[in-house]
This record gives structure tokens, C-alpha cells and sequence, in this order.
């Protein structure tokens, strides 16, 4: 099942036995358990049929004894084990697959890495409950991500002010999800859009200093913009490491080569192949006549190059500044 499709049903009150939340990106699996934990349950339930246990405090054999209790005036308990990832053998966990509690919701979030599904436990988990794997979303689903996120909550944003914070903060969905709700606490009440101003004066993104930015003006071969950027960059490497910045940079001069390959370049069509909105395809539009596919190769090296640097490799002596300044000299020249 998809994320979407267990919160429906939880919202829905249709509920399984057993929940093993896993994988790579921990917010999915917060949200699975935070609802179960905080809507399954009455208030006045909570006391004696809810209980929070941690993987690297308790063996499954008490989980599961725990698991095969009766609640007590309500008509579920719930369980949720925390840093499941901490229990060592899950095996046991088959035998009570085979008569779990009906009147029981266990819930195992098993954080930043998968499980072995090949083992037949898993598999007894995936037939009578509910296995979720959480993968962490691709650098092109993100923008989308947020946009839903604020759908969820009757909110929209600006698509310059969403594709601004996911090239700003990454893929860390939680992150995001925290930045987005302090945003709407001071949203004003007769506003429904996220703005990009909003975005740039409240999280922590320099108005005009950031890697949407610097993407724009070496598009636009604004050189004098982009020295500044840069430079701007080398004064504060905690927030603009240089392996972060050359991958940004990588994904956008990645997307002016499929532009230049596209026989199509109508807008629906140029953002559905780049994976943008199309209220960005002008600026890929100009940017890619500024580059040539010839050029956009060169570019690539230049990047490749600067990866190796950033990594150590022919730099033992030589700033994450310099590479950064000297890499963009070559893009623009």
C-alpha cells in the first residue's frame, strides 16, 4: 500500500494488526505512527491501552507478550516500538503472525534502512498486514511533494517560492514539513498562497543569494550575479558545501542537455520531460539558447571535474572556494 492509501484508511478507521514501517526516509514513517498514536485512541483510553517501547531497550519477546494483551475498556491497544531498527532477530515475530491479536495495532518503525523482505516473516507481513517501505522521493518529486503537502492543509505556493526551497533544503521531508507549517503559522489569514518572499525571509534562505539563484544567473550568463552568489557561497560552506552545490548544478545543466534533445519544446511538454512546472520553462527555454549542446558537454566535465575536487581527489591543496569560483569561470566562459 502507499503512503496515501494507509493514512485514508486510518482516517477511516480501518485498521491492521501489525504496521512494519521501514526505509530510508523517516518522515513517512513518523507520520504513520504520530497518527495512529494520536487518533487511534481516545484521550481517556490512552492510559491503559497505549504503550511506547524502543527497540534498543526491549526484546521482541516482550513486544509480542505485550502485543497479546486484551485493552482494557476500549477496543483497541496500540503498540508502537521506536528504533525498531535496534532489534537484532525479527523471527519470532512470525509465530505471531499466524493468530495476531485482532483488538491489537502493533507498530514497528524501523527508521533510515530496509529490512530483508526475502524473509518469510516479512512476507506473512505483506500478505495479513501492512509492510510499507519509505523511500526517500527523487530531487524531482520534492516540488510536488510540497505542493500537495499545502493542498492538504487547503494552501498553495508559489511555484518559483517551491521549487526555491527544494533546491534549498534537499529531500529532507521533514525539514520541509517543519519550515512549511511555520510558514503557515504566519501566513496571513486573508492569504491562501505561500509566497516567494514569505519563503526567502522566514527559512533561512538569503533573498538573493541561493543555488536557484545562481542556477538563474548562469543561465542567464549573468556573470557579475554569479561571482557574487559564489562568493557569497565561499563565506558560509556550512550552508553551501561545494559537493552540494556542484550536484544542483549538475541536475540543471543535466536538464538544458534534454532540452536541446526534445523535438517538442512546447511547455506542457519541456516541463513534463525536465520535471518542473511549466511556469519555469522560459528560463530553461533561454538558458538552453545560451548553451549549446556542444558547450552543455564541456559543462559536464567542468562539473565532473569539480566533484573529483570536492571529494579530495587532485586537491589536496587546493579551497572548496577557489574550485567553486573556478568552476563557474568555465561554465560562463
Amino acid at each position: 500500500m502507499t503512503f496515501q492509501q494507509i493514512m485514508n484508511d486510518l482516517k477511516n478507521r480501518i485498521y491492521k494488526t501489525v504496521y512494519f514501517l521501514h526505509g530510508e526516509e523517516p518522515y513517512f514513517i513518523d507520520a504513520i505512527s504520530d497518527y495512529i498514536s494520536d487518533h487511534v485512541l481516545a484521550e481517556s483510553e490512552k492510559a491503559f491501552n497505549q504503550t511506547i517501547l524502543y527497540g534498543k531497550d526491549v526484546a521482541l519477546i516482550e513486544v509480542i507478550e505485550a502485543a497479546r494483551r486484551f485493552p482494557m475498556m476500549a477496543s483497541h491497544q496500540v503498540i508502537v516500538v521506536k528504533e525498531a531498527q535496534n532489534i537484532k532477530d525479527f523471527k519470532l515475530l512470525g509465530d505471531y503472525m499466524q493468530a495476531p491479536m485482532q483488538s491489537t495495532l502493533l507498530v514497528f518503525a524501523h527508521k533510515y534502512k530496509k529490512i530483508d523482505k526475502r524473509l518469510k516473516v516479512f512476507k506473512d507481513i505483506d500478505q495479513k498486514a501492512i509492510l510499507f517501505e519509505s523511500s526517500k522521493l527523487y530531487s524531482n518529486q520534492v516540488t510536488p511533494w510540497i505542493v500537495s503537502y499545502l493542498e492538504a492543509k487547503s494552501k498553495t505556493i508559489h511555484p518559483r517560492a517551491a521549487a526555491l526551497m527544494s533546491e534549498c533544503l534537499g529531500s529532507d521531508l521533514s525539514r520541509i514539513a517543519g519550515e512549511l507549517n511555520k510558514l503557515l503559522v504566519i501566513l496571513p489569514e486573508n492569504q491562501t498562497q505561500v509566497s516567494e518572499e514569505l519563503v526567502k525571509d522566514n527559512i533561512g534562505i538569503h533573498r538573493d543569494f541561493n543555488i536557484f539563484e545562481l542556477q538563474k544567473a548562469l543561465g542567464m550568463r549573468d556573470a557579475f550575479k554569479a561571482y557574487q552568489i559564489v562568493d557569497y557561497f565561499a563565506k558560509d560552506p556550512k550552508n553551501h558545501a561545494l559537493v552540494v552545490v556542484v550536484g544542483q548544478l549538475f541536475d540543471y545543466f543535466n536538464k538544458l542537455i534534454v532540452y536541446h534533445t526534445l523535438p517538442d519544446k512546447s511547455k506542457n511538454n519541456v516541463a513534463a520531460a525536465l520535471g518542473v512546472n511549466v511556469f519555469f520553462t522560459d528560463d530553461y527555454r533561454i538558458a538552453a539558447a545560451n548553451y549549446s549542446p556542444v558547450k552543455l558537454m564541456h559543462v559536464v566535465s567542468h562539473l565532473r571535474h569539480a566533484d573529483l575536487m570536492s571529494k579530495g581527489v587532485d586537491a589536496s591543496a587546493v579551497e572548496d572556494a577557489d574550485i567553486m569560483k573556478e568552476l563557474v569561470f568555465k561554465i560562463l566562459h
